[in-house]
């Protein structure tokens, strides 16, 4: 089979296009034939070895496709069932994968295989990230939040989750048409950060309050004003790094501004078990099936060309979900 794999970290150059054996399902596993996958800033940071994963690696955590062999064990699942899945280990980017069947979800008929590549790891972080990881007192309509990168594939599944839960979801991005598309998508409020003071902006929005939440995937380059952002007993919720690791916190610092609270949670937790994939992945579809949580495939690239596809998201130059075809 054809795969997109790294023998050493670096830039997207790194990505080379490999023929490698197709694996066999263990018992538990199934093995997936993919038609989509997703591309996210995960592969990012396992190319650059910001996370760490042995060499050579295959990339990739999220793909759609059809089961062609199931390990022994497995009883969810069958032969010929269309599925996707957000994995808690690298290998999407090739032509199949074998992986634990616990992590693997039928996909309702109406889901097409790009869609649910492009939502599955992507939708399963907005759902525990708007109902899981919460303030003091949790979130309630009305409520104001403020969002990073809102016009990216997460933003812009975070902007309607939110509007069809009553929050007010004020949001970040790089130019006019990104705050433009997220606006579309249901944010309340859209800050153009290349031209706007982000911190004053928030406490005029919100009348000299700050947000409950502030929920950061940039990483350094936000951290300061994501902080100044948040009202008292608010929550800092760092979920990526794209611009690089934030600093070290300061625990003085905290405290001199409101006694606030700050988490890095991360998917892999929320999905552990096959109980918590399928409570995340049940809420997902019934946003998407609902009509309330529209997924954008924002651009399309074959699996060959994983390191174009690497270099326009680190350029920031696409919006919505990033896939490649198989």
């Amino acid at each position: 089979m054809r795969a997109i794999q790294i023998e050493a970290h670096g830039g997207p150059e790194q990505l080379q296009l490999v023929d490698l054996p197709v694996p066999e399902p263990k018992a538990g596993e199934v093995r997936v034939r993919h038609h989509a996958i997703g591309v996210n800033f995960l592969d990012v940071y396992h190319r650059t070895g910001l996370y760490k994963a042995a060499l050579p690696l295959v990339l990739g955590t999220e793909g759609a496709g059809v089961i062609d062999a199931v390990g022994a064990g497995v009883t969810h699942l069958a032969v010929g069932d269309r599925v996707g899945y957000a994995a808690r280990t690298p290998g999407s980017y090739a032509e199949a994968r074998t992986l634990d069947s616990a992590q693997v979800v039928k996909l309702p008929d109406a889901i097409d295989f790009e869609h649910a590549a492009a939502m599955m790891l992507k939708g399963l972080t907005v759902q525990f990230l708007l109902e899981r990881t919460l303030p003091v007192g949790g979130l309630h309509a009305g409520d104001a939040i403020l969002w990073h990168a809102a016009a990216g594939g997460v933003g812009l599944i975070a902007c309607q989750w939110a509007k069809a839960l009553g929050l007010a979801l004020i949001g970040t991005a790089g130019s006019a048409a990104k705050c433009e598309l997220a606006t579309r998508h249901g944010a309340a409020h859209v800050i153009d950060y290349s031209k706007a003071d982000v911190v004053a902006r928030v406490r005029e929005l919100t009348g000299g309050k700050g947000v409950k939440a502030v929920y950061d995937s940039v990483g350094k380059d936000t951290w300061d004003r994501s902080i100044d952002c948040l009202a008292p007993l608010g929550l800092m919720v760092s979920f990526g790094n794209a611009s690089g690791p934030p600093p070290l916190v300061s625990l003085p610092a905290l405290m001199v501004k409101g006694s606030l609270y700050v988490t890095r949670p991360t998917l892999q937790t929320h999905i552990a078990t096959r109980e918590l994939v399928e409570d995340g992945s049940r809420r997902l579809f019934e946003m998407v099936a609902g009509g309330k949580v529209t997924i954008e495939v924002g651009a399309k690239f074959p699996l060959q060309d994983a390191a174009k596809a690497h270099v326009a998201m680190e350029a920031r130059k696409t919006t919505g979900s990033t896939i490649l075809t198989v």
